[in-house]
């Protein structure tokens, strides 16, 4: 049975465990990579980035069989956190098999503040991303192209993204996934925070 709800807002942790195969999903620098990482730590589980195993050299875009076989090989074990979007790769690949999604999403001025600051500072360090490609700040004040700046791609498909995630939850091809929406930082804090103290707890606890 499919369990669709929003963070519990009275400052008590989960009532129950999100399970060992989740999907992060969320607009750009909605914290998806860092929730990622601290749930699959909390889980012991292995972490994967799908931005890391989509780009190649040059930000070229690799053939969609060959990123759904890294997306299979990815997650070959029995339990992993996935962090991103790509729905229609993964829609056909690790949603079937997903126990838990959690939707990030965060209001809008703020991943836009993020997403500025974030670049800002990827192009002052002349930061590598994934070992092979840099950020150009200045792409993404050309708020007119989605191609270019990830200002104008999160706003642009925001109306699409609340479309997808809010049909999913009602789909019946999704029934056996439990969806969580988190709507501000502190409900992504009450949800990693509620998962550490069950799994401190242990299953006597």
């Amino acid at each position: 049975m499919t369990t669709t709800e929003d963070a519990r807002s009275d400052g008590r942790p989960q009532a129950s465990p999100l399970g060992q195969r989740i999907i992060v999903v969320g607009a750009s620098c909605s914290g998806k990579s860092t929730l990622g990482e601290r749930l699959a730590g909390l889980l012991e589980v292995p972490f994967v980035e799908l931005d890391a195993l989509y780009w190649k050299p040059g930000w070229a875009a690799p053939p969609e069989e060959e990123f759904r076989a890294k997306l299979f090989e990815a997650t070959a074990n029995d339990g992993w956190v996935v962090a991103g979007g790509y729905h229609r790769e993964t829609s056909a690949t690790i949603w079937p098999r997903a126990e838990t999604v959690v939707w990030l999403d965060l209001p809008l001025k703020l991943t836009v503040w993020r997403i500025l600051r974030r670049s800002w500072t990827r192009w002052r360090r002349h930061e590598l991303l994934w070992g092979t490609n840099e950020e150009k700040f200045w792409q993404q004040l050309k708020i007119w192209s989605r191609e270019d700046s990830l200002i104008a791609f999160t706003v642009g498909t925001r109306h699409e993204r609340h479309r997808r995630y809010l049909g999913a939850m009602s789909d019946p091809q999704w029934s056996h996934i439990r969806f969580i929406r988190l709507r501000s930082q502190a409900e992504v804090e009450l949800l990693a925070g509620g998962l550490e103290a069950v799994l401190a707890r242990g299953p006597h606890g």
